[in-house]
């Protein structure tokens, strides 16, 4: 881990525990205030690099405007896809210092692979290849659709250090540790390396959370609202005791933050907090207590009551609650799939007219 003067909880968090912390957006401002609390880490994908050209539009307007100029035959998207792997190559450059203080075990720079694949493996695993040759301490992400995990174990034989998206349950989780095992063990069998691959299984634990609340309300199902927020956690520490039972060699990530417990619940396991930057300004200012609460058991009464009253909680908490064919159509999976290829077009779109074809009755 690469020291640094700061001694806010974030940092005592990485420096104390095994725990790492990533910063969920590629915005350089942003990435560069997480580092200096101790992230060795980054993602992005459609929403987020949309929030960043809006954030940082004086940092990249005039090279988008010089890419169209220079390629008059490139169509909105094109434009668009030279964007969005500029931006996050401009994040792997910010954190290849620490990429080469962990010797390339951390220090990554995530980059999602165009949502709209999802069912497509050879075009998943194509753009998947094509964005690790991008820069030496790229991620790619690819989603934990029954598609997907083919991609995800097919990416990973060809020596992509994947991060596994879209992934909201146990049973999903699981498929990937299995997925990215059987990529490894192809690797081995061929004499392949694999000592300096460090693939990664994201959870949105906030997302889990948001489905829950979506399903209860929808079904007219009544639960105590203060264990709602418990839902994500518990799916999340289940996982992280399979994967340490089982000896899974990715590396459980926690992503889309809602509140203080999907940092503070995960403090000391060997896990992964991608935490946007506003938490984590919250969390450096906050006076909750930085200690090992990871192995600390969710109270049995909130498991209970979420598996007994909501059906959907069940089959994100049982490893075998669904099957790897039932992964496409989990609300959870839905919603955000939708959310991505909006906002993938959205990007596109933003490409196109502010930049493309400009809106000529705007001064």
């Amino acid at each position: 881990m690469l020291e640094t003067t700061y001694k806010s909880p974030l940092h005592h968090t990485v420096t104390a525990y095994p725990t790492d912390f990533w910063n969920d957006s590629c915005s350089v401002e942003e990435l560069t205030y997480a580092i200096e609390h101790g992230a060795v880490g980054a993602t992005s994908n459609p929403t987020i690099v949309e929030q960043v050209l809006r954030q940082e539009r004086h940092l990249w307007e005039d090279r988008i405007l010089e890419l169209i100029a220079r390629n008059p035959s490139w169509s909105d998207e094109d434009v668009m896809g030279k964007v969005f792997e500029e931006i996050a190559v401009k994040g792997a450059e910010l954190l290849l210092p620490v990429f080469e203080g962990e010797d390339g075990m951390k220090g990554r720079m995530s980059i999602q692979t165009n949502p709209s694949l999802f069912r497509n493996v050879d075009k998943m695993v194509s753009q998947a290849v094509y964005y690790d040759s991008l820069a030496p301490n790229m991620q790619v992400k690819l989603p934990a659709t029954s598609r997907g995990i083919a991609a995800i174990e097919e990416a990973t034989y060809r020596g992509v250090n994947i991060n596994a998206t879209v992934s909201f349950t146990v049973p999903q989780a699981v498929a990937i540790g299995e997925a990215v095992e059987r990529g490894l063990e192809r690797r081995t069998e061929e004499g392949l390396e694999t000592e300096q691959m460090s693939p990664v299984t994201t959870i949105m634990v906030g997302r889990t959370d948001d489905w829950m609340g979506v399903v209860t309300k929808r079904d007219g199902i009544t639960v105590n609202p203060q264990y709602l927020p418990w839902a994500g956690v518990a799916v999340f520490k289940k996982a992280s005791r399979i994967y340490q039972k089982r000896g899974f060699r990715s590396r459980l990530l926690a992503a889309a933050y809602r509140h203080h417990l999907h940092w503070s619940e995960f403090i000391g396991g060997d896990v992964i907090l991608t935490i946007p930057s506003n938490w984590q300004k919250l969390f450096n200012s906050s006076e909750v207590e930085v200690k090992d609460r990871m192995d600390d058991p969710v109270a049995p009464e909130i498991i209970e009551e979420l598996y007994d009253r909501v059906p959907d909680f069940a089959k994100a908490y049982d490893e075998d609650g669904m099957t790897v064919e039932e992964f496409d159509t989990y609300g959870a999976t839905v919603r955000t799939l939708r959310g991505f290829i909006a906002s993938y077009h959205e990007l596109t779109r933003v490409i196109r007219e502010d930049f493309m074809l400009p809106n000529p009755d705007v001064k």
